[in-house]
């Protein structure tokens, strides 16, 4: 008993450490909302269930499972946005929000955490990598990131800067109180930000995936998941992706392929919820 609660006390002691290191947008690459100190702790019912997936069923621990929101932001996925504006498809992006919503909310009502992860960087784009890498050069030749836009509403913008229009989650998957928010400048979620600590402070061991793109940050996302011992759980009707899209095999059906087969398990929203048993 004195072992277990010495584990305890130590797993609440690294939850606070994740905690105080993000405690504001100036420390690092993660800012939280406005909520008590208490909504870091993870706060979900301790329950076991069952999610029917590939290749297999897979049980999880509630009280150690995360919902992952990938890059469903206003560049992405919103008209006026950097796809948009680079003659990008995104309705399947689009297509993705409502059922995204749906597990939102299931795992609010079941107190899962949840986390953002959002691409962005700094207004001067010291962050977007040296004159000649490859993450600097494709972002601004193909996508133009940094560049000066006017959002829907007249405002001034900028393509994949901090805190700007282009760069706020999506108006139907808002943050609430107690969501953690977390900036990255590369297309895995585990690049040089605080992601791994949060998620080993809070104790958590099980990743239910969701967002876009399928083939690029997704993917990316869950390889270095699976290369740190999480479980990656990706619903596959929550994330898409335009390259490939319309072609008899996209990159959107191979990366669930290969997910399936090597990285992770693959779902669907009303899987989750139903394993939940949340309506």
């Amino acid at each position: 008993m004195k072992d277990e609660m010495r584990g305890l006390s130590r797993r609440k002691m690294l939850a606070a450490m994740a905690v105080s290191s993000i405690s504001g947008v100036a420390l690092g690459s993660v800012f939280r909302q406005t909520d008590p100190p208490s909504a870091f702790s993870n706060s979900a019912r301790n329950n076991i269930v069952t999610i029917d997936a590939k290749p297999g069923p897979i049980a999880i621990q509630t009280a150690k499972t995360a919902v992952i929101v990938i890059d469903m932001q206003n560049d992405f996925g919103t008209k006026g946005g950097m796809f948009d504006l680079a003659g990008i498809d995104i309705s399947m992006i689009q297509k993705a929000v409502n059922p995204t919503a749906k597990v939102l909310a299931a795992a609010r009502e079941n107190g899962l955490r949840i986390i953002y992860l959002k691409m962005g960087y700094h207004p001067d784009l010291s962050d977007l990598g040296t004159a000649d890498s490859v993450n600097r050069i494709r972002h601004v030749q193909s996508m133009h990131v940094g560049k000066t836009v006017r959002a829907p509403d007249g405002t001034e913008s900028r393509i994949l800067v901090r805190d700007t229009w282009n760069t706020d989650i999506v108006a139907a998957l808002k943050p609430e109180a107690g969501d953690v928010v977390i900036y990255k400048t590369r297309f895995s979620g585990f690049y040089e930000t605080e992601l791994h600590s949060i998620l080993k402070g809070l104790g958590i061991k099980h990743l239910i995936i969701t967002g876009c793109t399928t083939s690029v940050c997704v993917e990316s996302t869950i390889r270095d998941a699976m290369f740190r011992d999480y479980h990656p759980v990706l619903l596959a009707d929550c994330t898409a992706e335009p390259i490939g899209y319309g072609l008899p095999r996209s990159n959107h059906e191979a990366s669930l392929l290969t997910i399936q087969v090597l990285l992770g398990w693959v779902s669907n929203s009303n899987e989750f919820i139903k394993a939940l048993g949340t309506t």
